[in-house]
Protein backbone atom coordinates (compact mmCIF):
# COMPACT_ATOMS: atom_id res chain seq x y z
CA UNK A 1 0.00 0.00 0.00
CA UNK A 2 1.81 3.48 -1.31
CA UNK A 3 2.00 6.20 1.95
CA UNK A 4 0.21 9.17 1.92
CA UNK A 5 1.60 11.67 0.31
CA UNK A 6 0.52 14.88 2.45
CA UNK A 7 2.00 15.47 5.39
CA UNK A 8 -1.71 16.48 7.41
CA UNK A 9 -5.05 16.60 6.82
CA UNK A 10 -6.37 14.53 4.27
CA UNK A 11 -4.92 11.36 2.40
CA UNK A 12 -3.26 11.06 -0.76
CA UNK A 13 -2.11 7.80 -2.35
CA UNK A 14 -0.51 7.04 -5.39
CA UNK A 15 -0.67 3.37 -7.14
CA UNK A 16 1.86 3.87 -10.09
CA UNK A 17 1.07 1.21 -12.04
CA UNK A 18 -2.53 0.02 -11.40
CA UNK A 19 -3.73 -1.21 -14.75
CA UNK A 20 -0.75 -3.19 -16.89
CA UNK A 21 0.41 -1.22 -20.19
CA UNK A 22 -1.50 -3.79 -22.47
CA UNK A 23 -4.77 -3.20 -20.22
CA UNK A 24 -3.80 0.69 -20.20
CA UNK A 25 -3.95 0.46 -23.89
CA UNK A 26 -7.12 -1.08 -24.53
CA UNK A 27 -8.92 1.13 -22.24
CA UNK A 28 -7.54 4.17 -23.66
CA UNK A 29 -8.65 2.85 -27.53
CA UNK A 30 -12.17 1.93 -26.27
CA UNK A 31 -12.69 5.64 -24.05
CA UNK A 32 -11.21 7.44 -26.57
CA UNK A 33 -14.31 6.30 -29.27
CA UNK A 34 -16.64 4.83 -27.34
CA UNK A 35 -17.35 8.22 -25.04
CA UNK A 36 -20.00 10.87 -26.06
CA UNK A 37 -17.59 13.78 -25.13
CA UNK A 38 -19.20 17.27 -24.81
CA UNK A 39 -17.29 20.68 -24.70
CA UNK A 40 -19.70 23.25 -22.45
CA UNK A 41 -18.83 26.11 -21.01
CA UNK A 42 -18.47 26.75 -17.01
CA UNK A 43 -19.40 29.76 -14.99
CA UNK A 44 -16.14 31.30 -13.37
CA UNK A 45 -15.87 34.29 -11.47
CA UNK A 46 -19.46 35.04 -12.92
CA UNK A 47 -19.32 34.43 -16.51
CA UNK A 48 -19.69 31.94 -18.95
CA UNK A 49 -15.93 30.29 -20.56
CA UNK A 50 -15.88 27.07 -22.52
CA UNK A 51 -14.12 24.22 -20.15
CA UNK A 52 -10.39 24.12 -21.90
CA UNK A 53 -10.63 19.89 -22.39
CA UNK A 54 -13.98 17.67 -23.10
CA UNK A 55 -16.00 16.06 -20.43
CA UNK A 56 -18.53 13.34 -20.36
CA UNK A 57 -20.27 11.29 -17.30
CA UNK A 58 -21.54 7.85 -16.66
CA UNK A 59 -23.25 5.96 -13.91
CA UNK A 60 -26.06 4.30 -11.80
CA UNK A 61 -29.14 5.60 -13.59
CA UNK A 62 -31.14 8.67 -12.46
CA UNK A 63 -27.80 10.24 -10.95
CA UNK A 64 -26.72 13.81 -11.89
CA UNK A 65 -23.78 15.89 -10.54
CA UNK A 66 -23.63 19.59 -10.67
CA UNK A 67 -20.36 22.09 -10.57
CA UNK A 68 -19.61 25.37 -11.73
CA UNK A 69 -22.98 26.04 -13.64
CA UNK A 70 -23.05 22.35 -15.41
CA UNK A 71 -25.71 19.81 -14.36
CA UNK A 72 -24.83 16.62 -15.58
CA UNK A 73 -26.78 13.58 -15.86
CA UNK A 74 -25.04 10.33 -15.89
CA UNK A 75 -25.40 8.39 -19.13
CA UNK A 76 -25.39 4.62 -18.03
CA UNK A 77 -21.91 2.69 -17.32
CA UNK A 78 -20.36 1.38 -20.75
CA UNK A 79 -18.87 -2.37 -20.26
CA UNK A 80 -15.07 -0.67 -20.18
CA UNK A 81 -16.28 1.67 -17.47
CA UNK A 82 -17.41 -1.36 -15.74
CA UNK A 83 -14.23 -3.33 -15.99
CA UNK A 84 -12.14 0.01 -14.53
CA UNK A 85 -15.00 0.78 -12.16
CA UNK A 86 -14.59 -3.00 -10.42
CA UNK A 87 -10.69 -2.30 -9.82
CA UNK A 88 -10.85 1.08 -8.65
CA UNK A 89 -13.60 0.11 -5.83
CA UNK A 90 -11.69 -2.95 -4.56
CA UNK A 91 -8.38 -0.59 -4.47
CA UNK A 92 -10.18 2.41 -2.80
CA UNK A 93 -12.39 -0.43 -0.57
CA UNK A 94 -15.08 2.11 -1.19
CA UNK A 95 -18.55 2.28 -3.73
CA UNK A 96 -18.80 4.84 -6.06
CA UNK A 97 -21.94 5.62 -8.52
CA UNK A 98 -20.35 8.01 -11.26
CA UNK A 99 -17.28 8.51 -13.16
CA UNK A 100 -16.43 12.01 -14.21
CA UNK A 101 -14.27 11.55 -17.37
CA UNK A 102 -12.01 14.60 -18.76
CA UNK A 103 -10.58 14.31 -22.35
CA UNK A 104 -7.02 16.48 -22.76
CA UNK A 105 -6.46 16.80 -26.34
CA UNK A 106 -2.73 18.18 -25.50
CA UNK A 107 -1.24 20.20 -23.68
CA UNK A 108 -3.41 23.32 -24.01
CA UNK A 109 -5.96 21.68 -22.12
CA UNK A 110 -6.08 21.89 -18.50
CA UNK A 111 -8.34 21.87 -15.22
CA UNK A 112 -7.54 25.09 -12.80
CA UNK A 113 -7.50 25.21 -8.87
CA UNK A 114 -10.07 23.35 -7.81
CA UNK A 115 -11.56 21.16 -4.65
CA UNK A 116 -14.17 18.82 -5.34
CA UNK A 117 -16.44 20.14 -2.44
CA UNK A 118 -19.66 20.03 -3.29
CA UNK A 119 -22.19 19.17 -0.97
CA UNK A 120 -23.12 16.38 -3.00
CA UNK A 121 -20.25 14.37 -2.60
CA UNK A 122 -20.38 14.91 1.26
CA UNK A 123 -17.96 15.86 3.65
CA UNK A 124 -15.09 14.10 3.34
CA UNK A 125 -15.23 12.24 -0.21
CA UNK A 126 -13.16 9.63 -1.67
CA UNK A 127 -12.25 9.60 -5.04
CA UNK A 128 -10.40 7.49 -7.16
CA UNK A 129 -8.85 8.87 -10.43
CA UNK A 130 -7.72 7.19 -13.21
CA UNK A 131 -5.02 8.36 -16.01
CA UNK A 132 -4.92 6.71 -19.13
CA UNK A 133 -2.95 8.47 -22.42
CA UNK A 134 0.03 10.79 -21.63
CA UNK A 135 1.35 11.71 -18.77
CA UNK A 136 0.72 15.33 -17.10
CA UNK A 137 1.05 16.55 -13.83
CA UNK A 138 -1.01 16.75 -11.29
CA UNK A 139 -0.63 19.83 -8.73
CA UNK A 140 -1.81 19.52 -5.50
CA UNK A 141 -1.48 22.80 -2.59
CA UNK A 142 -2.97 23.93 0.62
CA UNK A 143 -6.21 25.44 0.28
CA UNK A 144 -5.61 28.51 2.27
CA UNK A 145 -1.92 28.95 2.87
CA UNK A 146 -1.07 28.46 -1.09
CA UNK A 147 1.99 26.30 0.13
CA UNK A 148 3.00 22.88 0.36
CA UNK A 149 2.79 22.61 -3.44
CA UNK A 150 3.77 19.18 -4.75
CA UNK A 151 3.80 18.40 -8.74
CA UNK A 152 3.24 14.66 -9.62
CA UNK A 153 3.25 13.23 -12.90
CA UNK A 154 0.55 10.70 -13.48
CA UNK A 155 1.40 8.01 -16.13
CA UNK A 156 -0.08 6.35 -18.29
CA UNK A 157 -2.77 3.20 -16.29
CA UNK A 158 -1.94 5.04 -12.56
CA UNK A 159 -4.52 5.60 -10.16
CA UNK A 160 -4.85 8.10 -7.59
CA UNK A 161 -6.77 8.17 -4.42
CA UNK A 162 -7.80 10.98 -2.59
CA UNK A 163 -9.36 10.77 0.65
CA UNK A 164 -10.76 12.33 4.13
CA UNK A 165 -9.85 15.97 4.38
CA UNK A 166 -8.20 16.05 1.21
CA UNK A 167 -10.98 18.28 -0.70
CA UNK A 168 -11.65 20.55 2.41
CA UNK A 169 -7.59 21.21 3.12
CA UNK A 170 -6.08 20.71 -0.26
CA UNK A 171 -6.79 21.76 -3.79
CA UNK A 172 -5.31 20.41 -6.94
CA UNK A 173 -5.01 21.60 -10.69
CA UNK A 174 -3.58 19.87 -14.03
CA UNK A 175 -1.94 22.69 -15.63
CA UNK A 176 -1.37 23.84 -19.06
CA UNK A 177 2.11 22.71 -20.63
CA UNK A 178 4.34 24.10 -23.64
CA UNK A 179 5.38 19.99 -23.90
CA UNK A 180 4.28 18.18 -26.91
CA UNK A 181 1.38 15.47 -25.35
CA UNK A 182 -0.22 13.30 -26.32
CA UNK A 183 -4.23 13.09 -25.40
CA UNK A 184 -5.01 11.78 -21.98
CA UNK A 185 -8.10 10.77 -20.38
CA UNK A 186 -8.62 11.04 -16.77
CA UNK A 187 -11.59 9.26 -14.63
CA UNK A 188 -12.49 9.98 -11.34
CA UNK A 189 -14.67 7.70 -9.81
CA UNK A 190 -17.28 9.50 -7.03
CA UNK A 191 -20.30 8.80 -5.11
CA UNK A 192 -22.68 11.48 -5.40
CA UNK A 193 -25.84 10.93 -2.37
Amino acid sequence: MPQNLLPSGGELQLFENCFAKEESDHFLQKLTTEIHWKHEPIKMFGRSVMQPRLTAMYGEPGVHYAYSGIDMQAAPWTDTLKAILLRVSSLANATFNIALLNLYRDGNDSMGWHRDNEKSLGKHPTIASVSLGATRDFQVRRYKEKDNLMTLPLSHGSTLLMKRDMQSLWEHQVPKTKKQVAARINITFRNVE
